[in-house]
């Protein structure tokens, strides 16, 4: 009896069926029309303000806010100005501005480079003190802050708001600024000290020219906390020669309380210089911020 041989196959491996995945185009399609539905969210109530901002009253009380005007008109720009008094708040806010900022961007670069170059003692409880000041709200300062400015004679005064700016603001800028200052290699700190340059000539010479993206950077953003601050304004400023412009905006109230195209008008003229200057700073922004993200 004979035993037929069997015979076996050797499996032939078989290819998987290959997965539908979306092609780059599709991906890139949605991710285009996801960004432009956020960017018309994000835009919309800038375009819904401008829009109130230059139709008539009768037109924005008949047909509702998110109506398109049957007409446009620019007296509300014009009674805006006189109601606001925007020619004595713009003088006070660029002011303030032009005093505070730059005094605020040099304390915090001096500060900032001795916390992140300079070998100095007690150097992280400095750090800590400063930092501190980001945790703490300005709402239970009021306080205590008009009380020390009552007592020193600086109420109702431009003057006496630059201390409590400074105070708000100095921390951030710090905290953005030390962070980019250690991306400085230490090397080239070494070599300018090799060569007999000082602590002051190096933050001069090397360390603010190799650092003007996140100083233009805190200084934009300081510029525009300042030209925004309101509640110190409104608590230590009394008289209307020395009102910013937030606090002019409270003119609004009474006499424009149902003129809804008037107040657009007046928060339309308040904003502009800072959108301009966002428009015109916004990669010196983007890149100072994020600079220090990364090591480098």
């Amino acid at each position: 009896m004979t035993i037929a041989p069997v015979r076996v196959e050797a499996a032939v491996p078989t290819e998987p069926e290959p997965v539908s995945r979306p092609s780059k185009g599709r991906r890139g399609l949605v991710m285009t029309l996801v960004l432009a539905v956020t960017a018309i969210f994000w835009i919309s109530p800038l375009a819904l303000l401008v829009i109130t901002a230059v139709r008539p009253l009768a037109d924005f009380i008949g047909n509702g806010p998110l109506s398109w005007p049957d007409e446009f008109t620019w007296s509300n720009f014009k009674d805006a100005w006189g109601i606001g008094n925007f020619a004595t708040t713009y003088r006070n806010s660029a002011f303030l501005a032009l005093m505070k900022v730059p005094l605020g961007v040099a304390i915090s670069a001096m500060l900032g480079f001795a916390l992140a170059k300079l070998r100095m003692k007690f150097r992280r409880t400095v750090m800590f003190t400063v930092f501190l000041g980001l945790t703490i709200p300005i709402y239970i300062t009021i306080v205590p802050v008009f009380i020390m400015m009552r007592g020193a004679g600086a109420t109702d005064s431009l003057f006496g708001l630059i201390g409590p700016y400074l105070a708000f603001g100095i921390p951030f800028e710090v905290l953005v600024l030390q962070s980019f200052f250690r991306q400085i290699p230490d090397e080239i700190i070494e070599a300018a000290k090799v060569d007999g340059a000082g602590d002051w000539r190096i933050f001069f010479t090397i360390v603010l020219p190799l650092s003007t993206p996140a100083l233009v950077t805190v200084a934009i953003l300081d510029a525009v906390a300042t030209w925004n601050e309101f509640l110190f304004a409104l608590i230590l400023l009394n008289s209307d020669a020395n009102k910013t412009i937030p606090v002019g905006l409270l003119n609004f109230q009474g006499q424009f309380a149902n003129n809804n195209t008037g107040l657009a008008a007046g928060i339309l003229i308040a904003v502009v210089p800072i959108l301009i200057a966002y428009m015109l700073l916004q990669r010196w922004i983007v890149g100072g911020l994020t600079a220090g993200a990364t090591k480098g």
